[in-house]
C-alpha cells in the first residue's frame, strides 16, 4: 500500500506559490487517485469543502456557474439531495440554527470523523483550523450586526483552541472589498498548510495537503476571474 501511495504522490505535478498556475484541477486530482479507495475518500473529503463553498455562493446569487469536483451539478445547484454523509447527525438538530450552518456542521463532523477513523492527523487538524477560522469570522460578523454570536457557530467543539488567528483576522478586517477579504482568508489557509504539511513523507497526509493547496489555487484563480469581470 505504501508503494502505491508513493506512486500516486510522486507522479503529481509540482505546485508553485499561491497565485500561480493550477497544474491540475480538483476533478483531475480525484481521478488521479481514483483506483486507491483510501486516498480518494480522504481527498474527496477535503475537496468537498470547496464544492460546498461554491454551492453556497451559487444559492446566494453571488455566482452563476459552479465547478464541483465531488458533488454533481444538480447537487451543487440545490436540485438534488446531497450525500448522506452531509445529513444532520442523529439524535436531534445540531447546535447551528441556520440551514446553511447545519450543513457545515454536518460536513465538518464528517471530515473530522473520517480523519480519526483513517488515522489522518492532517485531516483532523485541518478541520480544527477550518472550524476555528470560520467561527472567528462568523463571530466578528455577528458582533458587527448586533446579533447573538452563538447562533452562528458550527461544530465549535472541533475548533483548534490554540490556533492564533489574530494576523489573519486583522488582514481580513482591513480589507477594503469583499474580494480582498476573501483573498486574505485564502492566504491564511495557505500559510496554515505550509506549517502542517507532510512533505516527502509519502503518507496519505502529504496527498491531502497537496489537495488542499490545489483547492486554494483554484479559489485564487476564481478571484482573479471575478476581479476581471467586475472591472470589464
Amino acid at each position: 500500500m505504501r508503494i502505491a501511495r508513493h506512486f500516486y504522490i510522486t507522479t503529481l505535478p509540482a505546485l508553485g506559490e499561491l497565485g500561480g498556475a493550477v497544474p491540475m484541477g480538483l476533478a483531475d486530482l480525484i481521478e488521479h487517485v481514483g483506483e486507491h479507495r483510501q486516498l480518494r475518500e480522504q481527498v474527496e473529503a477535503v475537496v468537498l469543502l470547496d464544492d460546498l463553498m461554491q454551492r453556497e455562493s451559487l444559492l446566494a446569487g453571488e455566482v452563476e456557474e459552479v465547478e464541483p469536483a465531488v458533488l454533481s451539478q444538480q447537487q451543487a445547484r440545490g436540485e438534488a439531495p446531497l450525500p448522506e454523509a452531509l445529513a444532520p447527525p442523529p439524535g436531534g438538530e445540531p447546535a447551528a440554527s441556520l440551514e446553511a450552518d447545519r450543513l457545515w456542521e454536518a460536513y465538518f463532523r464528517y471530515a473530522h470523523e473520517l480523519g480519526r477513523a483513517k488515522g489522518s492527523r492532517f485531516l483532523v487538524e485541518w478541520v480544527g483550523f477550518e472550524v476555528a477560522l470560520r467561527n472567528t469570522l462568523a463571530t466578528v460578523r455577528a458582533r458587527r450586526l448586533g446579533l447573538e454570536e452563538r447562533g452562528y457557530l458550527v461544530a465549535a467543539d472541533l475548533g483548534a483552541a490554540g490556533e492564533d488567528l489574530s494576523a489573519a483576522l486583522s488582514e481580513w478586517e482591513a480589507a477594503l472589498t469583499p474580494l480582498a477579504g476573501l483573498r486574505a482568508v485564502i492566504r491564511a489557509r495557505w500559510a496554515w498548510i505550509e506549517r502542517h504539511d507532510a512533505w516527502f513523507s509519502f503518507a496519505v497526509d502529504e496527498m491531502l495537503a497537496y489537495a488542499a493547496r490545489v483547492m486554494l489555487l483554484e479559489q485564487w484563480r476564481r478571484t482573479e476571474e471575478n476581479k476581471e469581470a467586475s472591472s470589464a
